[in-house]
C-alpha cells in the first residue's frame, strides 16, 4: 500500500512538472502495461514492472538469469541456454534531427517522440539488443529500443556493480522478459521486451512513475 501511494504521488508530481512548464507530452500510451491483453503474458509482467505493481502483489516472482559480466557500455545476462547483451553507446546530436517545443525543450527526435530525460538532448542511447537461446539469435528489431535514451545499465556501489535489470523467463519456459529500469529526475521509464518461442513478440514501455 506504502509503495502503490509513492507511485501514485509521483505520477502527480510529474504531472504537475509538465502542467507548469506547459510541455506536451507526445510519448504514446499504446504499450502501457495497462494495454496488455494477453492474460499470461501480464501476469508474468505484473510481477516486475512497476506498472502492474498493483497486479503483481502475493504472486511468485519468475526466474531470474544472472548478470554474467558488465562493462563501460554493456551489461550481459547468462544462463544454461540463453545469453543477453545490452549495448550502449554516445548520442550523437548532429546524426539526428530534433524537434523542439518553445524553442528549448526537445519533445522529438526524428520525427517521433522518446524515452529517457525528456525534454533534453539525450547524452547515451541504445546501441543494441541481443538475445541468443539455445544458440539461435533472436531478432530484436530497432524500432523496439530506438527511441529509449540515457539508459541505466548498472550503478558502483562501494565496487559493486548492481543493476535494476532482468531477465527473467515464464514458468512454462516459452517466454524471456528482458526488464530495463531508467530512473531520473522527474519521471522513470521502464521497457520490457518479450520474446516468445524464439520469437521478439512485442514491447511493454510505462513512463512517469519514482520521480
Amino acid at each position: 500500500m506504502r509503495l502503490s501511494l509513492v507511485v501514485l504521488v509521483s505520477f502527480i508530481s510529474l504531472a504537475s512538472f509538465a502542467q507548469v512548464d506547459d510541455v506536451p507530452d507526445y510519448r504514446s500510451k499504446r504499450e502501457l502495461f495497462t494495454r496488455i491483453q494477453e492474460k499470461d503474458i501480464r501476469s508474468d509482467v505484473s510481477t516486475f514492472s512497476m506498472g502492474g505493481i498493483d497486479e503483481g502483489v502475493g504472486k511468485l516472482p519468475l526466474q531470474t538469469i544472472p548478470v554474467a559480466e558488465t562493462g563501460d557500455n554493456f551489461i550481459t545476462f547468462k544462463g544454461e541456454n540463453i545469453k543477453v547483451t545490452i549495448t550502449t553507446a554516445p548520442f550523437d546530436a548532429t546524426k539526428h534531427k530534433l524537434g523542439y517545443y518553445d524553442n528549448k525543450h526537445l519533445v522529438k527526435i526524428d520525427n517521433k517522440a522518446f524515452f529517457g530525460d525528456y525534454g533534453k538532448v539525450p547524452r547515451t542511447k541504445i546501441q543494441d539488443v541481443t538475445v541468443i537461446i539455445d544458440k539461435d539469435t533472436i531478432a530484436i528489431p530497432p524500432a523496439a529500443w530506438g527511441d529509449l535514451y540515457n539508459p541505466i545499465l548498472y550503478v558502483n556501489d562501494r565496487g559493486t556493480n548492481k543493476t535494476n535489470n532482468k531477465v527473467l523467463l515464464s514458468k512454462d519456459g516459452r517466454k524471456v522478459y528482458v526488464y530495463m529500469l531508467k530512473q531520473e529526475s522527474g519521471g522513470s521509464y521502464e521497457v520490457t521486451w518479450i520474446i516468445q518461442d524464439k520469437k521478439y513478440l512485442k514491447r511493454v514501455v510505462d513512463f512517469g512513475f519514482l520521480k
